[in-house]
């Protein structure tokens, strides 16, 4: 992935991973679409950026996703980047008596159907376009889960089997197909603690990473993926996985 001169739409571009991304490549001389639900924060963002674009989107409803498509198939006509980035994380108890499916159905709705949809919506709109580029945000935890989390990374170990389907069938058209699987970072997708929690990695560092190895080209099997998560991505091939489970998740 080429990272200038491209016009990118970025699905929950109003905080965390999105906003940050957004940021770094628009500082890089992109023209940048961010989107998000509310539109408060999607002036916080534009506001002083000049030249980037918020579109309130909600990828839960598909008839948001068709008037988007509509929208940037009329002003953005070389759209040619799509960072699907849009995601929810809760944390849940199965064991309790009193576990309610419904964060489970919410994390299943935007995980994996927002991304579905978001991607029959505007890949039409990228294919064929010069430097067409598709990237999703997953998670290191798509190879090692967090048992308290199961419904958040069992969307993103789906989202990594979906992503190698796509990549497979897109072989002979030309739209790279990128996976993102960032480890703990510093956002408050699990809530306000974590953005600052010393056990996470700095929302800049990770940036910053994630465009050296994009700018590198360093993305054997279409994943972007830091060093210090190797281990989690190789640990059943190594015969590391229960360890590394283990460790994760304490009895």
């Amino acid at each position: 992935m080429k990272l200038t001169g491209n016009t990118i739409l970025i699905t929950g571009g109003t905080s965390g991973i999105g906003r940050a991304i957004s940021e770094a490549l628009h500082d890089r001389g992109n023209q940048v679409i961010v989107t998000g639900r509310r539109q408060d924060l999607l002036n916080e963002v534009t506001r002083t950026r000049p030249g980037m674009v918020g579109i309130r989107l909600d990828v839960d409803d598909p008839n948001s996703l068709t008037q988007l498509a509509s929208h940037l198939r009329e002003n953005f006509p070389k759209l040619n980047v799509l960072l699907v980035n849009a995601g929810i994380s809760r944390s849940e108890d199965i064991a309790s008596d009193i576990w309610n499916p419904a964060d489970a159905e919410a994390i299943v709705q935007t995980n994996i159907l927002g991304v579905i949809r978001t991607t029959s919506a505007l890949l039409p709109l990228v294919k064929g376009q010069p430097g067409a580029t598709l990237l999703a945000t997953s998670s290191s935890l798509a190879f090692v889960p967090r048992a308290d989390f199961p419904t958040y990374c069992a969307s993103k170990a789906f989202l990594h089997s979906w992503l190698q389907s796509l990549r497979h069938q897109l072989r002979h058209i030309p739209v790279e197909v990128l996976e993102l699987s960032p480890p703990y970072v510093q956002t408050e997708l699990t809530g306000a603690h974590q953005a600052h929690d010393p056990r996470a990695m700095r929302l800049a560092d990770y940036v910053a990473e994630v465009l050296q190895l994009l700018d590198e080209g360093n993305t054997p099997r279409g994943e972007v993926l830091l060093e210090r998560d190797l281990p989690r991505r190789w640990s059943e091939r190594e015969g590391s996985y229960d360890a590394i489970f283990a460790a994760m998740n304490p009895s």
